[in-house]
């Protein structure tokens, strides 16, 4: 398997590319998608309470031919309607037809409401009762996992966090961070330099690379964020991109290769704080 799972510090592993639902919508078309992801070598599906489609993920992992045992399935905290932690996990497993899920996220740190010591005690007791086999968070900073880590029992597992050249520079810290306290970093968006921001500095060495390795550039951006240890969450309507996905999992960059994509990334970064 290019792609391998990773040991989280709870002592459970997580395959290290996941489908997520963010922007897949309701109805029939993220059970579809869900269920094409599933049948395309991902078995692992992040979706959230904000995305309002964990009832069409639960739909899809019901109508798939894989066991349970075999998807790893991330829900998230995303405070919505106003609902507290305890209610929102049983709203979600309700909704995902499963009786726990392999990974339960707080969504950002705002949502660590009267502090955060009394919201990470309630995903802490989520664990406990055996609602979820692990837990952490998505969008903190450093000093958003300082003040967690200070009142935590249970250590968070990951940090899902937006992540690509343009904004790695911003993000090394809480890389660093997370390393050096046995943190996993899950990366979203990983494509924006290609779908959100072409022509900038990071299109010459991006497309140079994927010549050598005869890959697309996603590829290339695939490979890249894999080489900096993160998990991938990545998604798409189309199975053959799907496919190109799980294939970037073989491509090993070399050290020149990471080091020409960070110096462009950097160098985008600061055109977009000079703008």
């Amino acid at each position: 398997m290019p792609w391998e799972p990773i040991k989280l510090n709870s002592g459970h592993y997580m395959p290290s590319i996941a489908f997520g639902t963010w922007k897949t919508g309701n109805g029939q078309g993220p059970v579809d998608q869900v269920k094409q992801a599933l049948g395309n070598g991902y078995n692992h599906i992040d979706t959230a309470q904000a995305y309002k489609n964990e009832e069409e993920t639960g739909i899809a992992l019901k109508e798939t031919e894989l066991s349970r045992s075999d998807v790893f399935v991330t829900t998230k905290y995303s405070g919505t309607n106003g609902l507290d932690i305890p209610t929102s996990i049983k709203n979600s497993l309700n909704n995902l037809g499963l009786s726990d899920v392999d990974l339960y996220l707080v969504h950002a740190p705002r949502l660590a409401v009267p502090d955060m010591p009394t919201c990470w005690a309630q995903m802490e007791k989520v664990q406990d009762d055996g609602l979820a086999k692990s837990i952490g968070v998505s969008n903190f900073g450093v000093k958003d996992m300082e003040a967690l880590i200070a009142c935590a029992r249970i250590k968070p597992t990951v940090n899902q966090i937006l992540l690509h050249p343009y904004v790695y520079q911003q993000q090394k810290p809480i890389l660093e961070y997370a390393a050096k306290n046995g943190i996993v970093i899950e990366a979203y968006s990983a494509l924006i330099p290609i779908t959100k921001s072409p022509g900038g500095p990071l299109d010459k060495p991006l497309n140079e690379i994927a010549a050598k390795f005869g890959a697309t550039t996603e590829q290339i951006l695939m490979a890249w964020t894999k080489a900096k240890g993160a998990v991938v969450v990545t998604s798409s309507s189309k199975r053959t991109r799907l496919q190109g996905y799980i294939a970037a999992g073989d491509i090993t960059l070399s050290p020149e290769d990471i080091a020409a994509i960070d110096a462009a990334g950097a160098l985008g970064e600061e055109k977009e704080k000079e703008t």
